[in-house]
């Protein structure tokens, strides 16, 4: 599976990513640590990231979890991960969650990946709703998901707790699958 879009791709996890995943985690440990206190715990060494990546893999061939890598034709540097998890296949929904490198923040890569990689998932898997859970205060996040129209849903109460933090209330935001008839 290669999902392309303008001049980047996106691809499910693979054994070769260790070493970027890696590095991407080092250059961003400010970006993730808050957010993605696990991605950045697993990812500490090259040693750990193997593993990490290993497990991934895993999952993703049990349809368990869904990694996906961001990346840039012609550049082995890694620009950002989009993980397909918290999936439900009995209620038929799932949890996007993503983080890009600081130096392509906002440059709107965030934003095409999801929508490219949601039309996607709604093709390839049978779910009818996916979910992005974001701070109120991280307004870049909150910016993808109302461009990709995802609709803001409620408030959930102490939903996330970032290390040595209080539980923070994160907005629900949802998009569901069009059903053509």
């Amino acid at each position: 599976m290669l999902l392309r879009f303008e001049n980047y791709y996106i691809v499910p996890i693979q054994i070769k990513d260790a070493y970027p995943i890696y590095d991407f985690v080092i250059d961003n440990e400010d970006r993730l640590k808050r957010y993605f206190p696990l991605t950045l715990k697993k990812n500490l060494t090259p040693e750990l990231s193997k593993i990490f990546v290993k497990k991934k893999v895993r999952k993703f061939q049990k349809n368990k979890e869904f990694l996906f890598t961001i990346n840039e034709n012609n550049i082995k540097e890694l620009l950002g991960l989009i993980y397909l998890k918290a999936l439900d296949w009995k209620n038929k929904h799932g949890e996007l969650a993503y983080c890009i490198g600081h130096q392509f923040e906002g440059k709107g890569i965030t934003t095409k990946a999801i929508t490219v990689l949601t039309n996607y998932i709604f093709s390839k898997f049978d779910l009818r709703t996916l979910k992005i859970i974001v701070h109120k205060t991280n307004l870049p996040s909150i910016l993808v998901a109302k461009n990709c129209h995802f609709t803001w849903i409620k408030t959930l109460k102490n939903e996330h707790t970032p290390p040595g933090e209080k539980p923070l209330d994160m907005e629900l935001y949802e998009l569901y699958k069009t059903i053509q008839h």
